[in-house]
C-alpha cells in the first residue's frame, strides 16, 4: 500500500479539507451544483434529467447564473469533447452507464442520488482544474439550452470520421506503446499498480458495508427479543429492559455509523476505480500521438513519400508530441495530490467515525454494567436483618 501512501504531514482531520495545491487559485470564481433529478418517460425511452446551476463571476460568460438541465447522455458528450480537446489531461471519470449488479435497481431513489452526486463531483472537479475550466464546450455545456446544446453537438465530426480515427488510433497506440520514455513507463506501471490495489480496496469497503448491514439487521431483532423476554421474567425485568435499551442505543449508532461509508468513503474509493480506467486510456492517447510521430519518421527514413512535405509534418507532430508530454506530466503531478488528499481524507473521517461509534457503545455498555453492579451491591444489605 505504500503508493497510496500520502506523502504530507501528520495532521488532525480538521486541518485535512483545508490543504491546497501550489496550482489552484486562491479565489473560485466558478461554482456548480447538479440537483432536482427528474424522470423522463417517452415511447422510445425512460431517463433522468438533472439540473445544473452555474454561478460566476468570469467575464466570458454573459450572465452571472445559468439554470440548464442535463442528461447523462450530455456529461458524457461533455467527457468525449474533453478528451479530444486535451487528450493526454487526466479528465475526471463519469460514473457508470448502468450500476452494478446486485447493488441497487436502475432508477431508484438511490441510484439516482449516488448518480446525482457522482455528475455533481465530476463537474467541480472540471471546474477545479486549471485548464479544462476554460474549455468553450463546458462553457456550451453550463449555459446552452437544450435546443442550443443539440445543435451545438452536430457540428463534431460524422460517425465515418469518427470511425476511422478509432481504428487509426488503436493501431498507432500498440506501436506506441513499445516506444515508450522511461519516464512513462514508470508511470505506466504505477498505474496498472493503482488499479489493483484500488480495486481490492473498493472490493473490501464493499464487502465491509455489505456484512454491516446485515450485522444491524440481526442487532435489531435482539433488542425486542429482550423485551418480550423481560416480560415473562419478572424477577430479571429490569435487567432484561436494560439490554434491550442499550441494544437500540447502539442500532442507532451503527446506523449513523454505517451512513458514513456510502457518504464518505464508497464514493471517493469508487471514483478512483474509475480514474484507473481514466488513466489508461490517458495512456494509450499518448502513446497514438508518439506512434503517429514515429510512423512518418520511418515514412521519411525510407522515402515512403514527399521528404519536404514529411519534413514538415514530422515538425509539427514532434510540438504536438512535447505538447502532450508537457500536459501528461503536469496533470499527473496534480492527480497524484489530488488522489492522495482524497484518499487519506476519505479514511481519516471514517476512522473518526469508528472512533465516536465505539466509545458511545462502549460508553452505554458500561453505564448498564455500573448501574447493574450498584443494584447487586445493593441486594444482599437489604436481605440482612
Amino acid at each position: 500500500m505504500n503508493s497510496l501512501s500520502p506523502v504530507m504531514p501528520t495532521s488532525p482531520l480538521s486541518m485535512i479539507n483545508q490543504v491546497k495545491f501550489e496550482d489552484e487559485r486562491d479565489l473560485k470564481d466558478l461554482f456548480i451544483t447538479v440537483d432536482e433529478p427528474e424522470s423522463h418517460v417517452t415511447t422510445l425511452e425512460t431517463f433522468i434529467t438533472y439540473r445544473v446551476v452555474t454561478k460566476t463571476s468570469r467575464g466570458e460568460f454573459d450572465s452571472s447564473e445559468f439554470e440548464v438541465r442535463r442528461r447523462y447522455q450530455d456529461f458524457l458528450w461533455l467527457k468525449g469533447k474533453l478528451e479530444e480537446a486535451h487528450p493526454t489531461l487526466i479528465i475526471p471519470p463519469l460514473p457508470e452507464k448502468f450500476i452494478v449488479k446486485g447493488m441497487v435497481e436502475r432508477f431508484n431513489d438511490d441510484f439516482i442520488e449516488t448518480r446525482r452526486k457522482a455528475l455533481h463531483t465530476f463537474l467541480n472537479r472540471i471546474a477545479d482544474h486549471p485548464t479544462l475550466t476554460f474549455n468553450e464546450d463546458f462553457k456550451v455545456f453550463l449555459t446552452a439550452q437544450a435546443w442550443e446544446l443539440s445543435s451545438h453537438k452536430k457540428q463534431g465530426p460524422g460517425l465515418l470520421s469518427k470511425m476511422g480515427q478509432t481504428v487509426r488510433a488503436v493501431a498507432w497506440a500498440v506501436r506506441g506503446a513499445k516506444g515508450r520514455p522511461e519516464e512513462f513507463m514508470d508511470m505506466n506501471d504505477f498505474i496498472e499498480t493503482f488499479s489493483q490495489k484500488i480495486n481490492l480496496i473498493d472490493k473490501i469497503s464493499q464487502r465491509i458495508y455489505k456484512e454491516e448491514r446485515e450485522y444491524l439487521d440481526e442487532m435489531k431483532e435482539y433488542g425486542p427479543i429482550h423485551t418480550l423476554w423481560a416480560e415473562s421474567e419478572e424477577g430479571l425485568a429490569d435487567t432484561l429492559s436494560g439490554v434491550a435499551s442499550c441494544l437500540a442505543r447502539c442500532c442507532t449508532a451503527t446506523e449513523r455509523r454505517l451512513s458514513g461509508l456510502p457518504e464518505a468513503l464508497l464514493p471517493v474509493v469508487h471514483e478512483y476505480v474509475l480514474y484507473s480506467e481514466t488513466l489508461m486510456g490517458v495512456m494509450k492517447r499518448r502513446d497514438q500521438i508518439q506512434a503517429e510521430l514515429d510512423s512518418k519518421v520511418e515514412a521519411l527514413t525510407y522515402k515512403k513519400a514527399d521528404p519536404d512535405l514529411l519534413t514538415e509534418e514530422i515538425g509539427k507532430l514532434e510540438d504536438k508530441v512535447e505538447c502532450a508530454n508537457t500536459a501528461l506530466k503536469a496533470d499527473w503531478e496534480r492527480w497524484r495530490q489530488n488522489m492522495r488528499n482524497d484518499i487519506k481524507s476519505a479514511f481519516a473521517d471514517m476512522a473518526e467515525r469508528n472512533v465516536q461509534y465505539y466509545e458511545q457503545c462502549l460508553a452505554t455498555w458500561e453505564s448498564f454494567l455500573t448501574s447493574q453492579s450498584d443494584l447487586c451491591s445493593k441486594e444482599p444489605c437489604e436481605e440482612n436483618p
